[in-house]
């Protein structure tokens, strides 16, 4: 039985680098062998000029996009509160209150379009989001309380399900298009469900935002509930 499929992308060895170097007098040198069909060294020959200047350029490349992850384009914006610039890292900033278009699953019943957001703050990798709720508009800070993110799709420990999304952040992403990536991912996907039956809000969730989307208002943050984290909790 051919099991390969079962392992992911299947990767082939299509060349191979051996470095030479003399017993006496240290000198090196370095030898690349192509490989046959049955992933066997073959046509070993120095290493060329060309092929020795396409690897160093690939390796230069590969560093500097290493370096402009996360890199800001300019100044670090406020909403900004943290920056892990390392290789597993990612950011936690927060969003003032503001209107934002929305998208439902038939199922709810609930009407596309537009409507009010309470701030939030968002905690991002390359791979996974977190998403809470803030019940003041000012910027927070270490000691602030975090509230469920009113919105479907959300577990109760505040980790999103983005479902089938195609998650895409580059190695080299700048700190802004990491930042407004995620906003996007989040709010150009479908909310579809309430995950656990884990309710973020005192009330109806389905009844809250079908009123909001229908009748434009700010958002009532009379509906928020706190969790037991506060920012700090983010930072460890």
């Amino acid at each position: 039985m051919d099991i390969a499929n079962q392992y992911g992308t299947l990767f082939c060895p299509v060349s191979a680098l051996v470095v030479f170097e003399g017993r006496n007098n240290g000198e090196t040198y370095v030898e690349h062998y192509d490989m046959d069909k049955d992933g066997n060294p073959v046509n070993a020959h120095p290493l060329t000029v060309r092929e020795a200047s396409a690897l160093a350029k690939a390796l230069d490349t590969s560093c500097q996009a290493s370096k402009a992850f996360l890199k800001s384009a300019g100044i670090i914006p406020q909403t900004v509160l943290h920056i892990d610039p390392s290789e597993k890292g990612g950011v936690i900033w927060f969003t003032p209150p503001g209107e934002r278009s929305m998208y439902f699953s038939d199922r709810l019943g609930i009407p596309n379009g537009k409507a009010q957001v309470p701030a939030l703050v968002w905690k991002a990798s390359k791979t996974s989001l977190a998403l809470y709720a803030l019940a003041t508009s000012k910027r927070p800070n270490v000691g602030t309380a975090l509230y469920f993110a009113p919105f479907f799709n959300i577990y109760r420990d505040g980790n999103v399900c983005m479902g089938t999304v195609d998650i895409n952040i580059k190695s080299s992403a700048s700190l802004e298009a990491f930042t407004n990536a995620w906003e996007s991912y989040f709010f150009n996907s479908y909310f579809s469900h309430l995950i656990s039956n884990h309710n973020p809000i005192k009330g109806n969730c389905v009844q809250l935002w079908r009123r909001l989307l229908q009748h434009p208002e700010p958002f009532p943050k009379n509906v928020l509930i706190k969790t037991t984290k506060t920012l700090k909790a983010l930072l460890q």
